[in-house]
C-alpha cells in the first residue's frame, strides 16, 4: 500500500536561485534494475525490491535464492495472471554464479540492489564497477547489539532480546546476536534469558505450536555449529544449546554464551 501510494507522489521541486533563472528537479526512472535477494525472507525481500522499483516506473530483473525459489515463482505466475505487461517483472532462478554474476555485470542493467553477505557484496560491487559503473544498493548482515540498562523492564527486555535473536531461527540480517547488559541486572538477565531460550518449542515450521524452525539447509546448519565450536575453543562458555536438536534434521537448539570477550568469534 505504501509503494502503491508512492507511485503518484514522485514529484520534482523548484528552487529560488537567480531572478533570471528557472531551476527545477525532475524525477525520472532509472530504467532496467537488477535485484538479488537472499533465502531468509523470500517473499518480503521480493516485495521490498520489486514494489519501489515498479512504483518509480522502472523494470526489474530479480534473482531469487536457489534455496528458496518457490515464492518468487508463484509471484511471477500471479503477475502474468493479473496482466502485468511482459518485461516489467522478470525472474531469474539460479545460483550466484553464474546467474547473479551475470546480472551484476550486465551492461543493460543500470542499477543493482543486493541483500546478503559482505563477501558476495564485494563481488557485486566489483562487477558493477567493471561493467557500466551501475548504481549499487547493499543491505548486509552484521552483529547487531542490544543494550539493556539496570532500569529496564526485565521481563520485557528478556522477551524482546529473545525475539531479536531467535526469530526465524536466528536467520535475520539484523539479528540481535550480541547483548550488552549493565552489571546491576546482569546475573538476573542471563538466568531468565537462558530459561526463555530453553523453553522455546522447536519443530516443523508449519505447526502452530512451533516457535523456532530449522536452519535453511545443511550448509547453514554446519556454519552455525562451526561458529559455536570455534567460540568454545576461544573460551566461550555455552550456558544452553550449542548443538543439534533431535537426532536428524537441521534444528539447532537456541544457544546462549554469556561473558564472551570482544575477540571471540561469537
Amino acid at each position: 500500500q505504501f509503494y502503491a501510494g508512492l507511485a503518484g507522489n514522485l514529484k520534482g521541486v523548484t528552487y529560488e536561485t537567480d531572478p533570471s533563472d528557472f531551476s527545477f528537479t525532475r524525477r525520472e526512472p532509472i530504467g532496467v534494475c537488477g535485484a538479488i535477494i537472499p533465502w531468509n525472507y523470500p517473499l518480503l525481500m521480493l516485495a521490498w525490491k520489486v514494489a519501489p522499483c515498479l512504483a518509480c516506473g522502472n523494470t526489474i530483473v530479480l534473482k531469487s535464492s536457489e534455496k528458496t525459489p518457490l515464492s518468487a515463482l508463484l509471484f511471477a505466475k500471479i503477475c502474468k495472471e493479473v496482466g502485468l505487461p511482459r518485461g516489467v517483472f522478470n525472474l531469474l532462478s539460479g545460483h550466484g554464479t553464474p546467474a547473479g554474476a551475470a546480472l551484476a555485470s550486465h551492461k543493460d542493467v543500470r542499477k543493482i540492489a543486493f541483500t546478503g553477505s559482505v563477501a558476495t557484496a564485494r563481488v557485486v560491487m566489483r562487477l558493477a564497477a567493471e561493467s557500466n559503473l551501475k548504481r549499487v544498493t547493499l543491505e548486509l548482515g552484521g552483529k547487531s547489539p542490544n543494550i539493556i540498562f539496570d532500569d529496564a523492564d526485565l521481563d520485557n527486555a528478556v522477551f524482546s532480546a529473545a525475539g531479536g535473536i531467535f526469530s526465524n531461527a536466528g536467520q535475520i540480517c539484523s539479528a540481535g546476536s550480541r547483548i550488552f547488559v549493565q552489571e546491576g541486572i546482569y546475573d538476573r538477565f542471563v538466568s531468565e534469558f537462558v530459561q526463555r531460550a530453553q523453553g522455546i518449542t522447536l519443530g516443523d515450521p508449519f505447526s502452530g505450536s512451533t516457535e523456532q524452525g530449522p536452519q535453511v539447509d545443511e550448509i547453514q546448519f554446519k556454519k552455525v555449529l562451526g561458529y559455536v565450536e570455534e567460540g568454545k575453543k576461544q573460551g566461550a562458555k555455552v550456558e544452553c544449546g550449542g548443538a543439534r536438536h533431535g537426532a536428524t534434521g537441521f534444528l539447532f537448539n537456541p544457544t546462549v554464551t554469556p561473558n564472551r570477550t570482544n575477540g571471540n568469534i561469537l
